[in-house]
């Protein structure tokens, strides 16, 4: 059955969406896999994933997903989750199933915004970024902009770490070979994974979708490089 998704044009959720459907189908774990849906503009995810997904509070996806893991540690565990949801309320929840070392996999989709309550200021929320919380752009009174990556490299538990983003064709094809390389991490019970992606915003940035590639490449960038932070497989 075909269902017509509902997020905004040039948004890279349904992009990110269909690489993880790919992914799935190929490692051949569609009735294994248990997917956790936050609060947030990823929490529709279950209207388009064939497979089992449960819905946690606000932040809380990966302390359900630990649990759910340890219940029955033959699924294969994965959160969806953005930067609002994973790097501000939920901060704590993340930190600590990684700091276990917790065989579940962290897709982690980052837009630099609240993106469905507004567009307001998020932990990642890049410096100088106009936001409806910060018309004037962020500044240092507002903090600075977490790097999710480069801070859980550092702990001991996390086994891989990378950031991707799907401003383009070929970063496209690295999302999907860094999605398949964190379930395949779980798979092989290796410990915890996390692929950040950058994604587009254009309805909370206030800009068209190709101006939204186009300020993924020149700003999110800057504050948030590409590339792989831990590979311990």
């Amino acid at each position: 059955m075909k269902i017509r998704h509902h997020y905004c044009t040039g948004c890279g959720h349904g992009i990110i969406h269909r690489l993880l459907c790919e992914v799935i189908d190929e490692l051949e774990i569609r009735e294994k896999i248990i997917a956790i849906a936050p609060v947030g503009c990823a929490v529709f995810g279950y209207f388009y994933w064939n497979f089992d997904t449960a819905e946690a509070a606000h932040g809380r996806p990966p302390a359900v997903a630990a649990a759910i893991k340890r219940i029955l540690p033959d699924r294969i565990v994965m959160t969806y989750q953005g930067d609002g949801d994973l790097a501000a309320i939920g901060g704590n929840e993340m930190l600590h199933a990684a700091n276990r070392g917790d065989n579940i996999t962290v897709v982690f989709v980052n837009n630099a915004c609240y993106g469905m309550t507004g567009g307001q200021m998020a932990p990642t929320t890049v410096m100088n970024q106009i936001t409806t919380t910060t018309p004037y752009g962020r500044n240092i009174e507002d903090g600075y902009p977490i790097k999710v990556c480069e801070l859980l490299k550092e702990l001991e538990g996390t086994v891989y770490i990378e950031r991707t983003s799907v401003d383009s064709p070929a970063n496209i094809i690295k999302s999907k070979k860094a999605l398949k390389k964190a379930l395949n991490c779980q798979i092989e019970g290796k410990g915890f994974s996390l692929v950040e992606i950058l994604s587009m915003c254009p309805v909370g940035w206030r800009l068209n979708p190709q101006q939204s590639l186009e300020w993924v490449n020149k700003s999110m960038k800057k504050q948030f490089p590409l590339g792989v932070f831990k590979d311990r497989l």
